[in-house]
């Protein structure tokens, strides 16, 4: 297991309700950076897009950090030209449940804690993921709901594998 630090990147867009904004808690802990611009955001990190053609896997290079957007759909598109310069490394997470209380046990519906938890796990930083969903009561769940596939997806040899490995958990 790999013992460096991941930079965590947010952009935010204010959209959401502030009490339950796992984003927002993580910045306010410095576990993970807000930005209120998407320029700011650094170019060739890892971009969370559940609309990728590749999916996450413990090859992808991270020195330059993982990206979560916390805003709504048009946002996404309104922002999208300035997110092509950025020339970021567009990945999808695969298939998850949710553990947080507006959308558990749905898949594919997580909050901007669990995606940035579950590719710190994929990417073999297992104890950063830990520290960032032990700062939310329902944090652990995510893993134990999780944690099969999550091991899976940690031993994959590529992108490809990672998809086949993930239809077994469907």
């Amino acid at each position: 297991m790999t013992d460096n630090y991941i930079p965590l990147h947010l952009y935010h867009a204010n959209q959401c309700d502030p009490k339950k904004c796992t984003g927002k808690k993580l910045a306010r802990f410095e576990l993970a950076r807000l930005h209120k611009t998407p320029h700011k955001l650094p170019s060739g990190a890892i971009f969370l897009n559940p609309m990728a053609q590749q999916a996450l896997s413990p090859t992808d290079n991270y020195n330059r950090g993982i990206i979560v957007l916390d805003c709504s759909w048009e946002e996404v598109e309104r922002i999208f030209p300035m997110l092509k310069r950025l020339r970021l490394e567009h990945r999808a997470l695969p298939y998850l449940l949710a553990a947080n209380p507006v959308n558990f046990g749905k898949p594919f519906k997580l909050g901007t804690v669990e995606a940035f938890a579950a590719a710190l796990y994929i990417l073999d930083h297992k104890i950063q993921a830990e520290n960032i969903l032990n700062k939310f009561k329902w944090g652990h769940t995510f893993l134990e709901l999780n944690r099969e596939p999550l091991d899976a997806y940690s031993k994959a040899r590529n992108s490809k594998e990672v998809v086949n490995i993930q239809y077994e958990f469907m």
